[in-house]
């Protein structure tokens, strides 16, 4: 199959690593000439995959309008910022858009498969997501996914498409939860790296975790998603595996915000994107829309956006009155 993937970051560019090794046609445009030309012309992307050969059958593009002509599927895996720009140019393509993307645009509270409907009218649009580290997956350790769609036949191609023998996916059509899942999980973990940063305790982090599910299935519950959703990979399982790694960006980010470091130096300072940081807005303002109660995405909230000290909000949390548990 002919395949493009848009977004040359570690996410994308390990997708498109794994196509091209089951004999894809696989073209990887990215919004950077210069990532473009450093992919020309060492079949490496050291930049987020360091030490990961490429295979010869991928072949990188600038032109965002030539990489997309003529692709039978298209995997969106710009940042959830970039995203409406970088899918701008599938107005006329008619073949399956897989988003790979966790985040909700903040101005429209859209999410990317939203965009999707809006840039590419004419596309059968599948979202998928779940606990997939982008260097682990380029490595071949094993792991599952979700794809997740409306269209059952696409959501059912995509598994055949991607499956493989380090690389399980599931179906879903539960779009929406799947997409918020993916989101909303980034934003706990800056969280939970703000635990880490203090140097709290597994206790601590596996509570906060518990609790944030809770209030992402209630945040998702509200948007028209369904509850069992967020208990399976794109929910619980993407929330474990990026509270917890070491390789999380997110996690990171908290850690480092944790030990005192303001948020506007640490994302100056990341090579890549920490998506939790635009989710974390995005997310709250889309509670407060809702009439939801998220406790925790409002402390994440005032330690990114409203200056407040990272000890000060988790203590605020365990101050929050006694209730039963839901």
């Amino acid at each position: 199959m002919k395949i493009t993937v848009l977004g040359a970051g570690a996410w994308g560019t390990a997708l498109a690593r794994m196509l091209a090794m089951q004999n894809h046609q696989v073209t990887l445009w990215d919004f950077f000439p210069e990532t473009v030309e450093a992919i020309r012309r060492t079949q490496r992307n050291e930049r987020y995959l360091p030490g990961i050969e490429l295979p010869p059958n991928l072949r990188a593009e600038a032109d965002a309008a030539k990489a997309v002509a003529g692709a039978e599927l298209v995997v969106v895996a710009s940042v959830s910022k970039g995203f409406r720009n970088a899918t701008k140019v599938m107005g006329a393509f008619d073949g399956i858009a897989v988003s790979v993307t966790k985040g909700i645009e903040c101005e429209t509270d859209l999410t990317m498969s939203d965009i999707l409907k809006e840039n590419a009218p004419r596309a059968r649009i599948v979202a998928m997501s779940g606990p997939t580290l982008a260097m682990e997956v380029a490595k071949g350790i094993p792991t599952a996914i979700v794809a997740a769609s409306t269209d059952a036949v696409a959501a059912q191609t995509v598994q055949t498409l991607f499956h493989g023998p380090a690389f399980r996916v599931y179906t879903s059509a539960d779009i929406t939860g799947v997409e918020l899942g993916g989101a909303l999980k980034n934003v706990i973990a800056i969280g939970a790296g703000i635990c880490d940063g203090l140097g709290f305790g597994d206790n601590s982090k596996a509570a906060l975790i518990t609790r944030a599910l809770a209030e992402i299935r209630r945040l998702g519950l509200a948007r028209g998603a369904q509850a069992e959703t967020f208990m399976g990979l794109s929910g619980l399982g993407d929330l474990m595996v990026t509270c917890f790694s070491k390789l999380s960006r997110n996690r990171g980010f908290g850690e480092r915000l944790g030990k005192g470091e303001k948020a506007e130096a640490i994302v100056a300072s990341m090579i890549a994107v920490a998506e939790g940081y635009p989710t974390a807005r995005s997310a709250y303002e889309l509670a407060r829309k809702l009439n939801v109660v998220t406790p925790i995405i409002d402390e994440v909230h005032a330690a990114l956006y409203e200056g407040k000290d990272a000890r000060q909000a988790l203590k605020d949390l365990t101050a929050r009155g006694s209730k039963a548990e839901d």
